[in-house]
């Protein structure tokens, strides 16, 4: 059948309306959620993480801007290397975790839009376990294999050392990592996004202050250099988990759901089924993040192998900038995979449908928006986070900024690939989304990144220039994928 685009409503397709009438519409939400209008679901859904993607930009910038006042010179580009690689670390112990959540997600909010209680709380109860066993093994592998790691990146032996310190204490927030986010994806699948948020201001409060604590006190409490900032984080982790493990011991009801999750005489003996579910799910999400993370390792080596010795560290500051829009992006994405994956359950796939495409607008305007600022005033946006103190502080704004204007092109291609993919992976479609994925990054940022460099001079901004692209292409497959609307046929 044919992708026949209705051009009066824009993101529509024939094909994907089709599929979204096999089933009788006759579902509706539970509570609050079913007596609103299809926006004001996404927004009541969406605003408490965008408030915590907001809180987790200004941690993550007070972690920057403390690491940047350590020193001076080229010890300060050492340490900013450090926390660039420090950056993707964290990615790679993430994964074996986010798999679980994104698992945990999908079930749950299925079995939330089916009026399931006890099976959402089965979900919650197994993935804590698998969230946990996961933690525990994505730990032990980092720490052990953390010098290879580190070697891969080529940094210099200043910021390996640093990157070292750094990241062999962070490796053991890995099991709190995993029993978080199974425990706060369980929450948002039901529909409550405010609790988490004020889990996460805890999280960062408590991270900010020891941070600081342990960097600029005087010893034995402070006086830490890099290390206070992963001790700050470790802490700051195994607390909020602490938090939301109590709040969660407690009958939790939503105002927003009718659906209760309570670990109170939860039966903790592991389910083979429900772990396969969340396997079957959350499986290829792992592949297709740990294949995405060896790719941008791949890229980092030609990145950290450019003549200017802090490209890393101008690489990293680009980024963080970035942020700005897509962890924006990503909160409208989550709110939105909590819709989707609830009105599968309740048997009303044509209102998935278009709750993802209101998303996908809501996200395309917003980020294009502030892909604006990023075109006008990319240095200035730079100096908020790297003050231009000395020569290698100007070196770093210098090739940081054209980043910066790169990152304001691609924002609409950027919104596209966060939200559909993100939306699909809360309807349990993760294969789709990993093969998609996989082709574009291996052709353009594995090939084309490896034929150009053998033939001509690379840049940074030429790597950002075939990072945008592959953005471009995975948003023209996505938009297929996503409105041709085989993905409402998911199990899980």
């Amino acid at each position: 059948m044919s992708l026949r685009v209705n051009m009066a409503r824009p993101g529509k397709i024939i094909e994907a309306e089709q599929r979204s009438s096999i089933q009788e519409v006759d579902g509706t939400l539970a509570g609050r959620l079913g007596r609103m209008s299809l926006g004001q679901q996404v927004i009541t859904l969406a605003i408490w993480p965008l408030l915590e993607q907001i809180l987790s930009f200004m941690v993550n910038t007070v972690d920057l801007i403390l690491a940047t006042r350590m020193a001076d010179g080229d010890t300060r580009v050492a340490i900013m290397d450090a926390l660039g690689l420090g950056g993707y670390a964290m990615w790679l112990m993430m994964i074996l975790q986010g798999a679980v959540a994104t698992g945990v997600l999908a079930i749950v909010s299925r079995a939330a839009g089916a009026r399931k209680p006890e099976e959402a709380r089965q979900g919650l109860v197994q993935g804590i376990l698998a969230g946990l066993f996961m933690g525990i093994l994505s730990g032990l592998i980092i720490r052990l294999s953390l010098p290879q790691i580190i070697k891969i990146f080529g940094l210099s032996d200043a910021a390996s050392g640093y990157a070292f310190n750094y990241l062999s204490i962070l490796a053991w927030s890995c099991p709190f990592l995993g029993i978080f986010y199974a425990c706060t994806n369980a929450l948002r699948a039901i529909g409550d996004t405010r609790t988490p948020f004020f889990i996460m201001l805890f999280i960062n409060m408590c991270n900010m202050i020891l941070s600081a604590a342990f960097v600029f006190l005087d010893p034995p409490l402070g006086g830490m250099g890099i290390a206070g900032l992963a001790w700050g984080s470790l802490l700051a982790w195994l607390l909020g988990t602490l938090v939301v493990v109590v709040i969660l011991s407690r009958k939790h009801k939503p105002e927003s759901e009718e659906i209760t999750l309570t670990l109170r005489q939860a039966d903790w003996t592991p389910q083979r089924e429900m772990m396969a579910r969340i396997g079957r799910v959350g499986l290829p999400q792992g592949v297709e993040m740990l294949g995405m993370w060896m790719i941008h390792a791949y890229v980092l080596r030609f990145i950290t192998g450019l003549a200017f010795d802090g490209a890393l560290g101008a690489h990293f500051i680009a980024i963080r900038v970035e942020s700005l829009s897509f962890l924006p992006g990503f909160a409208i994405g989550t709110a939105t995979a909590t819709l989707v994956g609830q009105y599968l359950g309740a048997n009303n796939p044509k209102m998935a449908l278009k709750a993802l495409r209101t998303a996908w607008l809501f996200a395309l305007a917003f980020m294009s928006s502030i892909g604006v600022f990023f075109l006008l005033a990319p240095e200035i946006i730079v100096r908020l986070i790297l003050p231009e103190t000395d020569t290698q502080a100007t070196q770093l704004i210098a090739v940081a900024g054209p980043l910066v204007f790169i990152c304001g092109i691609f924002q609409p291609a950027l919104a596209t690939t966060i939200v559909l993919k993100t939306c699909l992976r809360g309807a349990g479609a993760t294969r789709i989304v990993m093969t998609c994925s996989f082709t574009c990054l291996i052709l353009i940022r594995i090939i084309g990144i490896t034929v150009y460099d053998a033939f001509y001079e690379l840049t940074l901004i030429k790597i950002w220039t075939f990072m945008s692209i592959d953005l471009f292409i995975q948003a023209g497959l996505f938009i297929a994928i996503a409105f041709r609307g085989k993905w409402l046929e998911s199990k899980v």
